[in-house]
């Protein structure tokens, strides 16, 4: 019998982090497909790709992704998955007159128009981010989730459906889904751990499973959990059924007060995957997985 499969998903960069807190993370176009193609030949499927300017902060300027995604596929043929997201500073954010900043809309919806890309990520959620003194409201209300969903369902990308609460499962995506705007397999990204955004759930296994629990039909789930949690949270993930996700994005150390790489990360979560009986993923199985179409 042949053993079960796992895409095994890299976030080499994340919209957040800076190389003052990990001089490892790859900022810059050539560093992150560097970076990410160390990754594939590690066990890696699939890259979550934040894009940042010359100057390392961040955005979803088209161009810059262009160029991440163009430098990835000519080394290998790992999935593409392109932020909508952004990220905290650079041309992303704005402050509102009420003291709040503001992740902005226009600036994210950006991220699907990089050349190449098969996923985009979906935010189905409002929430406030606090960052360097800062509370960052990062709004996608229905409508915006409605835009953002046919927008990538008219382009042929593939949503990843990020959620961090349960609200966000039966409430939003599960609307989207009965609206027809994302066609089965359902991939959803289950965010955990996340302490600095209001209204996101800590990392336990009772929580975990009750999140897994009320995952619309047809889905395949994926695991993100930040800091000290994204190992265990893995290994859980393996135990219910779903994929896995390392990576500076999310994780800045591989133990207490040893800096990470992001090849490191994932050749540990590879070998764990092993030793749990299972096997990662390559690009080709990941694509039919999550029901993409093959490379041409």
């Amino acid at each position: 019998m042949s053993k079960p499969k796992v895409i095994v998903t890299i976030a080499p960069t994340g919209g957040m982090a800076t190389r003052k807190m990990n001089p490892n993370l790859p900022t810059q176009p050539q560093e992150i497909a560097d970076d990410t193609y160390r990754c594939y030949n590690a066990g890696a499927s699939l890259v979550a790709v934040h894009a940042r300017r010359p100057d390392d902060e961040a955005t979803c300027e088209p161009s810059i992704y262009t160029r991440i995604n163009r430098l990835i596929r000519d080394k290998c043929d790992i999935i593409l998955n392109n932020s909508t997201g952004g990220g905290i500073n650079g041309d992303m954010v704005r402050e509102l007159p009420n003291g709040l900043w503001e992740i902005q809309w226009e600036e994210r919806l950006k991220g699907m128009q990089g050349e190449g890309v098969e996923m985009c990520t979906l935010d189905a959620q409002t929430v406030i981010a606090s960052f360097g003194g800062k509370e960052i409201l990062v709004a996608t209300p229905p409508t915006w989730i409605r835009q953002i969903a046919g927008m990538m369902k008219e382009r042929g990308i593939k949503p990843e459906w990020e959620v961090f609460g349960l609200a966000d499962i039966v409430q939003d995506v599960q609307r989207s889904l009965n609206e027809g705007l994302d066609d089965a397999p359902h991939f959803i990204n289950i965010v955990i751990g996340a302490n600095a955004f209001q209204g996101a759930l800590p990392y336990t296994p009772k929580l975990l499973q009750t999140m897994v629990d009320h995952l619309p039909a047809k889905t395949v789930f994926n695991v993100s959990a930040i800091g000290a949690a994204q190992l265990p949270a893995a290994m859980n993930s393996l135990l219910l059924g779903g994929h896995v996700r390392v990576g500076l994005e999310d994780n800045l150390y591989y133990e207490q007060g040893v800096l990470a790489t992001n090849v490191q990360l994932v050749e540990r979560l590879v070998r764990l995957v092993r030793e749990m009986g299972y096997e990662p993923a390559t690009p080709a199985e990941a694509r039919e997985i999550i029901g993409l179409r093959p490379l041409r």
